[in-house]
């Protein structure tokens, strides 16, 4: 009996795989609530709101993702962000207003801009799906949006086992003339 050496089709395919998992930040992501500057947790009272980040020790925030929140209802000026904002901008990796969410959500956005669809011109594209890093949705439609005008096929899931989402319709060759 003659053995034949398995062959990894998958592997043999051509099929690029994108995994948005791979852009999920490095950096750890803390929160900034200005409820805990707020007298009462309410009430913005200015000379103390500065003073309290004037005294504040910054250097915790080094090289860290900052969300800045209030957590309650109170009535927020925006000034107070841009406050917060200047105080973080020299220490943080960056600063956002708002939660994880909506951070990571404009996070993604930045990363997408940048891949060049073309460079996926003609190819079968799996987006990886399956993460264990919490990759928005948004960030799914936003990358089939950016590669859709350029790749042959756009597959979601895993190169063994993928929900086709695009695939370009083949271009019929033209008859030669006699």
């Amino acid at each position: 009996m003659i053995e034949t050496p398995l062959v990894n089709r998958v592997a043999n395919s051509g099929i690029i795989t994108i995994n948005l998992e791979e852009y999920y930040p490095s950096e750890d992501i803390v929160v900034f609530d200005l409820k805990d500057y707020l007298y009462m947790e309410l009430i913005l009272k200015e000379k103390d709101f500065r003073t309290a980040l004037k005294a504040l020790d910054w250097s915790q925030y080094q090289a860290k993702i900052v969300l800045v929140i209030c957590s309650n209802d109170a009535i927020i000026p925006v000034w107070a962000y841009m406050l917060v904002s200047a105080y973080l901008t020299p220490v943080a990796h960056d600063v956002y207003q708002g939660a994880a969410d909506a951070y990571l959500t404009h996070h993604y956005a930045g990363v997408i801009a940048q891949i060049e669809g073309e460079q996926y011109v003609g190819s079968r594209v799996v987006i990886k799906g399956c993460s264990d890093k919490p990759v928005p949705p948004s960030a799914y439609l936003q990358l089939t949006r950016q590669l859709q005008p350029h790749a042959q096929s756009i597959m979601y899931g895993e190169p063994c086992s993928t929900v086709p989402i695009f695939k370009r319709p083949r271009q019929l060759k033209p008859k030669q003339l006699d």
